[in-house]
């Protein structure tokens, strides 16, 4: 906390500026996309360890890490003609196979909801140059290489299928998928929203067996949305189960290539469970996976013979709150030990397990999070990691011996850092960015020495220098509850403290995130503009956000929304007492939770805000998915004073200042049906709003000609005669 406090109020200067001639337009941002930093693309670590793939220009390029040279051009994409096709492929996702002989690119894509798609896939041979479509049945879904790289297996209509590579032949797997009811493969809406995971399916290491799973969303209930555009509206219906409704049942099933038997995993008796992980161990014979309980707070980690799908417990770990899944899973290779991430000390950290469950060494501890593991180098005996240990407002690199006894920090700066390594782990491709400056890419040593920059967005920062733009400060308040909360201050340029200005707070504000962090991009462009306006734009992180540990972040459990909005009123309690703040015009924005959040201040906090504009917002929980939803307030028939006292449907009678609801009509995360449901309370309590509705847009609401920029310059507009 001492560290966190030395921040406070420190002002960080975005660019050395000269005389600034321009002034920010809303084309220049949204439209022509002036002010978007440059990265690096499509960028994969070569097996040598010594190399890596890069896309650019349509060509994939092989670099050397050490000094930069073309070492190959793989191929480019005028060569990528299909048979009987007179134009190339386009180049976009692309996957090399264990031997990178072959490469799986994913084509002509079209998007089934937010994080899912089904594409046209190809197969080029990098000796023979030929291109192969991986099927002609019609488009696949998630394709992948076995580890040998001989076979692929994709999803197709719900079904699994493998092509041999060598003959060209096609065996389907799984014959009963079945839309809206078996799904084979691939997660259902749920899982691939809330855990994060579309391809449900895993190789085994020797290329011999399938494990996958099998949804029988048979029993959840439909949700329908109208897609408009043709003469008769299309309906789309699909399943989505809200809080305290029936999930699918789901199987672990593993597919032996050998016999062509499908054998089923026990699960356990509980099947009202959740399955959220599954991975190989070192031995070809052994799968891992995750159960979870309904209410998510108990997690065990069991292990599971291929042959019988027998399985016992090795893992268990319980929570009086709930636990958020960990992403580190690693199976060393001595195939006697593995490494997790838990929070059973109230930060996340890293543990050594033997395959019996018995904890060897922990291997980081103290008061900061581990945000992020890169990877293990087993022969120099050191786990790489991200964390806050500098402080909750930065991510810095790490590594820590895996007897937990000796660790070093790579980063030098600080701000954000990530590091994708070599697969040798000599190399690795560092980004760094903080609040003012813009990501630096760089190739750097396991030690941290900087090798040579890849990108620094040089021509961002001499653009930038040409615009009024304004300074960012950190600050910490203490609210009246003795709660420190972080956060960020952006005035305009000419700020001038004689004057009296309006206020905009921007939220998110949601279970473990962060709004206030030292990284590019976390104040926008469109904040620049409206600070370039006359307008203070502010984002505070509430109690619940993440990066502090768990007491702080789950300390909103079973009343989410409460805490979070109790301490965005503080924040404009706070504001309020400066003398340059004209505290009758403090606004407040967001999207998704931020949109839930903007309808909570503006109606609880109704004294404090008066003005909002509220974008795909939650307006009662019930409405919501039930794996997101129940991990934080259990069901709405175990905590009914939670979902409907933290509803701002129930108080809306409470609204005085202007409110500007907006949402896409095709949202199939948080469905316009919140939006809707306000509305009728609001005018049965006789309150005025503003709408607005983009009829084919989903939850990013980017869908169609023109709306992104149409978005912002309608919100951009409210905001400038209400505020």
């Amino acid at each position: 906390m001492k560290k966190l406090l030395l921040l406070s109020f420190i002002i960080i200067s975005l660019l050395t500026f000269g005389q600034t001639t321009k002034k920010l337009t809303l084309e220049d941002i949204f439209t022509n996309r002036k002010f978007s930093a440059q990265s690096i693309t499509g960028l994969k670590p070569m097996k040598n360890g010594e190399e890596y793939c890069l896309l650019q220009n349509d060509s994939l390029n092989i670099y050397d890490y050490a000094n930069g040279k073309l070492s190959k051009v793989i191929v480019t994409s005028h060569k990528l003609i299909p048979e009987g096709n007179s134009s190339p492929i386009e180049i976009g996702e692309y996957e090399f196979s264990k031997d990178e002989t072959n490469i799986l690119f994913a084509t002509d894509e079209e998007s089934i909801y937010r994080h899912s798609t089904i594409a046209a896939y190809y197969v080029y041979n990098i000796n023979s140059g030929k291109l192969s479509p991986l099927s002609k049945n019609g488009k696949q879904r998630l394709a992948a290489f076995s580890p040998d790289g001989t076979k692929v297996a994709f999803v197709r209509d719900n079904n699994i299928f493998i092509k041999e590579l060598k003959t060209g032949s096609e065996l389907q797997v799984t014959k009963d998928g079945k839309v809206n009811e078996i799904i084979n493969g691939a997660a259902d809406w749920v899982y691939e929203e809330e855990f994060g995971f579309s391809k449900a399916y895993e190789w085994s290491p020797d290329s011999r067996k399938l494990a996958f799973y099998r949804f029988d969303e048979s029993k959840v209930k439909e949700y329908q949305l109208t897609i408009y555009g043709d003469l008769y509206p299309e309906q789309t219906k699909y399943k989505y189960p809200k809080a305290g409704e029936d999930n699918s049942k789901i199987n672990l099933c593993i597919w032996h290539s050998d016999s062509g038997k499908t054998v089923c995993v026990d699960i356990g008796k509980e099947t009202d469970v959740y399955i959220p992980r599954i991975r190989w161990t070192i031995d070809p014979r052994v799968i891992s996976f995750y159960r979870l309980n309904r209410h998510q707070n108990k997690l065990e980690l069991l292990l599971a013979q291929a042959e019988t799908g027998n399985s016992k417990v090795v893992y268990t770990e319980e929570n009086k709150y709930y636990i958020e899944i960990p992403d580190h899973l690693i199976f060393l290779s001595n195939g006697q030990e593995f490494l997790l991430t838990s929070e059973r000390d109230g930060f996340r950290h890293i543990y050594r397990y033997d395959m019996s469950g018995k904890l060897v060494h922990q291997l980081t501890s103290g008061n900061f999070e581990v945000t992020d593991v890169m990877g293990v180098d087993e022969k120099n005996e050191l786990v790489y990691f991200q964390s806050t240990e500098t402080s909750f407002l930065n991510r810095d690199l790490f590594s820590v011996t895996l007897d937990g006894k000796r660790k070093c920090r790579l980063s030098k700066k600080d701000g954000t850092n990530s590091a994708e390594f070599s697969s040798t782990y000599i190399y690795f491709v560092h980004k760094w960015s903080d609040i003012s400056t813009p990501t630096r890419i760089t190739v750097d040593k396991a030690s941290g020495e900087e090798v040579r920059v890849l990108q620094d967005n040089s021509k961002l920062k001499q653009q930038l220098r040409q615009y009024p733009i304004s300074r960012t400060e950190f600050f910490t308040f203490r609210t009246s509850e003795n709660i420190d909360l972080n956060g960020w201050v952006l005035k305009p340029a000419d700020f001038d403290s004689s004057k009296k200005y309006p206020v905009l707070f921007t939220i998110y504000g949601g279970p473990a995130s962060q709004t206030v962090l030292n990284k590019w991009g976390i104040v926008s462009m469109w904040d620049q503009y409206l600070a370039q306006q006359g307008i203070i734009v502010v984002s505070v992180d509430n109690r619940g956000t993440g990066g502090r540990g768990e007491a702080f972040k789950k300390s909103t459990y079973l009343q989410l929304g409460k805490y979070e909005t109790l301490d965005q009123i503080e924040a404009a309690k706070y504001f309020g007492t400066f003398p340059y703040v004209d505290k009758s015009r403090i606004g407040m924005w967001g999207w998704s939770f931020g949109g839930y959040m903007t309808l909570s201040c503006l109606t609880k906090g109704a004294d404090y805000f008066s003005m909002g504009i509220a974008v795909a917002p939650v307006t009662n929980w019930k409405y919501y998915d039930n794996i997101y939803t129940e991990r934080f307030m259990r069901t709405p028939k175990e905590n009914p004073e939670g979902y409907e006292s933290n509803s701002p449907i129930n108080h809306a009678d409470k609204l005085k200042g202007k409110l500007l609801i907006v949402h896409g009509m095709a949202d199939d995360n948080v469905h316009a049906q919140n939006s809707y449901d306000f509305m009728t309370a609001m005018i049965a309590a006789n309150k005025q709003f503003d709408q607005q509705f983009y009829p084919t847009s989903n939850h990013n609401i980017r869908n169609g000609k023109n709306t992104t920029f149409h978005l912002y310059s309608r919100m951009t507009e409210y905001i400038l005669k209400n505020l």
